[in-house]
């Protein structure tokens, strides 16, 4: 019996539905209704045509409508939009966008591939002529026109999801100082807040400005300028604006035909993409799924699923069974220089159900490199594997330069054919050093779970260490010189080719965590601990590089060394005009390739080839290990050499290093070590608070570095103005209560006359065009100042952190002497 079958929406679903059906049943009518102009182009390229990646724009039409009836015979109605459907009479209401007219059209069977929408959440100012959204070619269409004829510099991308990152890579290719704004505390949601931080870090070190844990509260636009003002207060003014901050599925139309739908307007469907009406179907990002993984009830908007769904749906069309048996989010995307995949649920998402580690699942984390390590071009990755207690791999990420894709893919297939860890360290995967290692990424990440399902290895999470207490040793067993570039605060070192002669410095009756760079040397070493008698022997996993890229971005004072921050401004302290200097006179270059070593590898031979050099020679490095980047310039600042330039070109990373710190023919600069102010604000009089501000901003005009420590009554200062609601007992209640809240409340130490002498200062200070002290304090804070408030002052005084402004940071004594150890003044007011 000949069907007629009417398809609504095309891309990846519809397209996919009508291709197939054509192949299975050649009598079928087929009609597909497409809204748009396009009925199939290539929305995930969308990103890189707009960047000048993908050159010509009629390369992202995968299929117009006249090739789709010459091959498939496929009556294609584009600019055409189904209004409605009648179950009951089985016809569904069509207008013609170009001739202005409605029609109506009967069907044997329906199939509903509407889509999702972008999310444009009633923001004020959020219809601004420089504000876009990228979701088809007319989007493409208005955002390339925007960008040929405006020339914007500066961009905003708001959301840090697939399509979010992939336009902020590409605004920035195209000379834009980019920002990124996401709600959440790190960017691409599918993978978990370590392996995030890789991307944080990378992209950082790209110049792009992150906005991690804050929303867009309201856009205004200017002369040509998007003013975004955010929920913490603070804003930004760009050039132009990219919102991605979501989709929505695009099913009102089945909505209003009383088909099944779920809370979050998804279609709901049965394994064979029917809905509850058995004359429709529905596919693609509108319809509710079955996770693989939990089989819970989900929404996966990806084109991989909608492409599949859209074959099954045409199979039981035309009556052979197929079925959709689940979505388990395999998903790849470029950042920058990064590959960043993942597979299966993430470990944030068996918290939320109430997962517990060691309980349900553990996970590993593993540092391999994408090819074996003497073939040219080899690069770590860092690869996450997510599995229950009883083996079952139930999830993967990883982030990496090279091969990352491919493991991931592994990964995927074995968690569809329901395999353990136990199958991964038995895979034979194809193996040729160009290509990988004899022991696979994949293999490794199997080994080290089978390790802790038979208690060879007992993990220990980078998250635990923040609460270690004085039971607990963190062993550090890297080398000296790797431990000079960062170390784990309050960690103790033992090299783990010195261990077995050293056991006797170690308490046995306490717990050891061991660490070393990526988690390799730090089982060796447990393994010696656990066979020589030592009980409590947990090995860190991901060793230190997982440790450092989570925590010291977040918090400096969890790890020795330097900071992440202070690693950037190191890596970019030389430029290109003092090369040229140098050579023009003639210094000798040395060139080192320590391609294919991990760390410390490329550190000591950089040490050891700058030792056999003169003083002012250039020292010109390639690397594959990406800790180098960050690693080199730590180096030379604390051994006193320049790091001239660094960066990244293809597959390696490649640094210029001068001998010394003397600039040939250039008079050096003798600068006082201990040149920095320090301050301490007893005070909490307006008169001394304005005082202190303008000497501390005097010397931070003059280039120095200025600390202030605000203790007791000078805490004040600080409190914000508003009322804040913070549990507290009724002693600090009533303390701080009695004490001004914020600057406007200070009193004079002279003069006060019942609150009008502060009035008069400041009347007076304004007539003489004297900033405020709110100003002042702002100044401050622009001028970099480091504000830091007594936290034992603040338990005395009834106050908490949430009270105090932005930016002020927590310390005690020790925090406010080592300051003032680098200091040439200290004053007390």
């Amino acid at each position: 019996m000949k069907q007629k079958v009417i398809i609504v929406g095309g891309v990846a679903g519809g397209a996919s539905a009508a291709a197939r059906l054509r192949r299975v049943d050649e009598q079928a009518e087929i009609i597909m209704v497409e809204r748009g102009p396009y009925i199939s182009f290539a929305n995930c390229g969308l990103p890189y045509y707009i960047g000048g990646t993908i050159e010509e724009r009629s390369a992202l039409l995968v299929q117009t409508p006249e090739d789709m009836n010459a091959r498939f015979r496929v009556d294609v109605r584009v600019e055409n939009e189904v209004l409605s459907i009648d179950r009951e009479k089985k016809t569904v209401q069509i207008r013609d966008i170009k001739e202005d007219r409605v029609y109506e059209e009967s069907y044997d069977k329906l199939v509903l591939s509407p889509g999702s929408t972008p999310l444009k959440p009633p923001i004020p100012g959020i219809d601004a002529p420089n504000i876009f959204s990228l979701w088809n070619i007319p989007d493409v269409d208005r955002i390339k026109g925007f960008v040929d004829g405006m020339k914007p510099k500066t961009a905003a991308v708001i959301g840090g999801g697939f399509i979010g990152l992939e336009m902020a890579e590409n605004l920035h290719d195209l000379g834009m100082d980019v920002s990124v704004v996401e709600m959440a505390d790190q960017v691409m949601a599918p993978v978990d807040f370590e392996m995030a931080q890789i991307v944080h870090k990378h992209m950082k070190t790209k110049n792009v400005n992150l906005l991690l844990g804050d929303g867009v509260k309201n856009f205004e636009y200017h002369n040509g300028k998007a003013r975004v003002t955010l929920q913490s207060g603070n804003h930004i003014e760009v050039d132009m604006v990219i919102l991605s901050i979501g989709v929505r599925p695009q099913s009102e139309l089945a909505k209003n035909a009383g088909l099944e739908m779920n809370q979050r307007n998804g279609i709901v469907v049965n394994a064979h993409m029917k809905t509850s009406d058995e004359n429709i179907y529905a596919i693609g990002d509108a319809i509710e799924v079955v996770d693989f993984i939990s089989g819970d009830k989900t929404m996966v908007p990806l084109a991989g699923p909608a492409n599949k769904q859209g074959r099954i749906c045409a199979d039981n069309i035309a009556g052979i069974n197929s079925a959709y048996k689940g979505t388990q989010g395999t998903s790849v995307a470029k950042v920058f220089d990064l590959t960043v995949a993942s597979t299966g649920v993430n470990e944030k998402t068996l918290k939320r159900n109430g997962k517990e580690y060691g309980k349900d699942y553990y996970t590993t984390i593993v540092h391999p490199n994408s090819h074996a390590g003497y073939y040219p071009g080899a690069i770590p990755m860092t690869l996450k594997l997510i599995f229950s207690t009883d083996g079952k791999v139930l999830g993967a990420q990883n982030v990496g330069y090279d091969g990352v894709e491919k493991r991931v893919d592994v990964i995927a297939t074995a968690i569809r054919f329901g395999a353990t860890v136990y199958d991964l360290t038995e895979l034979e995967l194809a193996y040729a050093p160009p290509y990988s290692s004899a022991k696979d990424p994949v293999n490794m990440a199997g080994y080290v779970g089978e390790n802790i399902l038979k208690g060879v290895t007992k993990p220990f999470q980078w998250h635990e260490i923040k609460d270690v207490g004085e039971d607990v040793v963190i062993l550090d067993v890297r080398e000296p010189i790797e431990r000079d570039l960062g170390f784990i605060t309050g960690s103790v070192n033992i090299p783990v080719d010195e261990l077995r002669d050293r056991l006797s410095e170690l308490d046995r009756n306490k717990k050891i965590v061991v660490y070393c760079a990526v988690g390799i040397r730090g089982h060796a070493a447990s393994r010696i601990l656990m066979q020589n008698g030592f009980e409590h022997v947990y090995n860190l996993m991901g060793g230190y590089a997982t440790y450092a890229t989570t925590l010291c971005l977040e918090d400096t004072a969890l790890c020795g060394g330097i900071s992440y921050d202070d690693e950037i401004h190191l890596s970019e302290s030389g430029d290109i005009e003092d090369t040229r200097e140098i050579h023009a006179h003639d210094a000798k270059v040395v060139k080192l390739n320590a391609c294919g070593l991990q760390c410390p590898g490329p550190i000591m031979q950089v040490s050891k080839s700058i030792a056999e050099m003169d003083a002012g020679d250039i020292l010109e490095v390639k690397a594959t290990d990406p800790g180098f980047m960050s690693d080199i310039g730590v180096w030379c600042n604390k051994t006193g050499n320049t790091l001239i330039e660094s960066g990244k070109e293809d597959k390696q990373f490649y640094a210029q290093i001068r001998k010394g710190t003397k600039k040939p023919a250039v008079k050096e600069r003798v600068e006082n070590p201990n040149d920095d102010k320090t301050m301490v604000v007893f005070s909490g009089d307006l008169d001394k608070a304005i005082a202190s501000l303008i000497i501390a901003n005097g010397a931070a005009s003059m280039g120095k570095k200025v600390t202030m420590f605000y203790t007791f009554w000078g805490l004040n200062v600080l409190r914000r103005p508003e009322k804040v609601n913070v549990k507290k007992d009724f002693m600090s209640r009533m303390f701080s209560s009695m004490m001004p809240r914020g600057t406007q409340k200070l009193g004079l130490s002279k003069m006060n006359m019942f609150g009008m002498g502060p009035k008069m200062i400041r009347s007076v200070m304004k007539k003489h065009n004297v900033d405020s002290l709110e100003d002042l304090l702002k100044m401050a804070m622009d001028n970099g100042i480091k504000m830091v408030a007594c936290n034992m002052s603040m338990d005395l005084m009834g106050i908490t952190k949430e009270e105090l402004i932005d930016g002020v940071e927590l310390g005690g004594v020790a925090t406010m002497l080592g300051a003032a150890e680098d200091s040439n003044m200290s004053m007390f007011i």
